[in-house]
């Protein structure tokens, strides 16, 4: 059952908004029939716009600074217009009463040099013209290849973005590269892998009862291990951290997040208020707010449209990706590269092939690049299951999530065959 989330005020019963007394009810009509020329019906609302009465706003005259000064500049260019118009007119029967008592050579010569003086402007202002620039190398657009192209299908999904879809994933590739963890257990003298594996395991279980976005999750596990990496940490402490971190991530994806008094009450109201809020400020600010973290659960959802697989072949990718949260030898590796090497072993368990052309376009990754992490995953996969940390397990192993954990793993010799080519 989803644990109940905090109460919202209610509104106390009885309260009703005051109502008018008599004199300043007249007073209002008699402002109302001073501004229009017929009151409204018994019982209907008055209308009232945002400055004045649009029935009589051609008789109302507003000054408004600076209004006068270019209706005069208007009023300056028409009669400017107006002269210059009877001028050219009266030029023109000059020119033509000169015209008819000259010879046509001399006809022939006047309009010419008419045709030249009206063409002089258009000429100066051709040449006064600056010369188009071109647009530079990293602004224009990346030509994609038909045979790869997958977002042009959701041309009308503006909420897809095709137009620069890649461009999104590509920068949040390169993002990445300001993310790289390492082994930061070595500076938690408290703390170790296991304990971190115990916090995932619990995370897991509160974003299933509050029904939370699996991007909630997985930010959530980044923004603890960036926070452990630079801040000592004592054990009593880890699940403080953990719960904040989730509280941060709630905050950043959910449309609805939790509120603080659900948090504590997952934790059991081991923690008060004032020690959940300043934990929040001081990760916020280890972090320096930069929160927006590529996880690989979006790369992972990216690749998977390249080859358009089905929703079983990516809720087993996920399952692989998830059970790589809790191994703290799976921190150091790219959001990208981890979700390339699960989709992956999703493909060959499902012998659906292996890393196709299109793949490599999108991802940038080749089958040698994503050897070694297959290598890993396929050896925490194989691994006896922990009866301790079962959240992960038997949460796929249900039927909305396809029981992709019951499956079997697929041996390691299909996967060097694979591999290899």
């Amino acid at each position: 059952m989803p644990v109940p989330r905090g109460k919202k005020p209610t509104v106390t019963a009885g309260t009703r908004i005051p109502k008018l007394c008599a004199t300043s009810r007249e007073n209002q009509e008699e402002g109302t029939q001073a501004k229009r020329s017929s009151s409204p019906p018994h019982g209907a609302p008055q209308k009232r716009t945002a400055f004045i009465d649009i029935t009589n706003a051609h008789k109302v005259q507003i000054s408004i600074p600076g209004r006068k000064k270019n209706a005069a500049k208007k009023q300056t260019k028409k009669t400017n217009l107006g002269s210059v118009s009877t001028e050219n007119q009266a030029n023109l029967k000059k020119s033509l009463l000169v015209s008819s008592e000259g010879t046509p050579s001399e006809k022939t010569n006047e309009e010419e040099v008419a045709q030249r003086e009206a063409a002089a402007p258009v000429e100066e202002l051709v040449a006064a013209a600056p010369a188009a620039r071109e647009v530079p190398a990293h602004l224009q657009k990346q030509r994609i290849p038909e045979e790869f192209d997958i977002d042009s299908g959701n041309s009308e999904d503006c909420y897809m973005c095709p137009e620069y879809a890649k461009d999104i994933f590509d920068y949040l590739k390169e993002r990445e590269e300001k993310f790289v963890l390492c082994n930061y257990m070595p500076k938690q003298p408290s703390l170790n892998p296991e304990m971190r594996a115990i916090l995932i395991d619990w995370l897991v279980e509160v974003q299933e009862n509050f029904e939370l976005y699996h991007e909630t999750l997985y930010l959530a596990v980044k923004i603890t291990d960036h926070y452990l990496s630079q801040t000592v940490v004592h054990s009593e402490m880890l699940q403080l951290v953990g719960s904040t971190a989730l509280l941060i991530a709630s905050k950043f994806e959910e449309r609805s997040p939790p509120c603080i008094d659900d948090f504590l009450y997952i934790c059991d109201d081991a923690y008060k208020r004032e020690e959940l809020i300043s934990t929040e400020a001081n990760i916020l600010q280890t972090l320096r707010f930069d929160i927006n973290i590529p996880i690989p659960y979006r790369f992972l959802r990216r690749y998977a449209r390249c080859v358009s697989a089905g929703m079983d072949t990516l809720t087993l990718a996920r399952y692989f990706c998830e059970m790589s949260l809790m191994e703290m030898e799976m921190v150091s590796e790219r959001g990208s590269l981890l979700a390339s090497a699960c989709l992956l072993m999703a493909l060959v368990t499902k012998d659906l092939g292996g890393w196709s052309p299109i793949l490599q376009f999108h991802s940038g990754y080749q089958t040698s690049d994503l050897a070694p992490v297959v290598r890993k995953l396929h050896v925490m996969l194989s691994a006896p299951p922990d009866n301790k940390l079962r959240a992960i397990r038997n949460k796929y192993a249900h039927k909305v999530f396809f029981e992709v954990a019951s499956l079997p793993l697929v041996s390691l010799d299909v996967l060097e065959k694979v591999l290899a080519q």
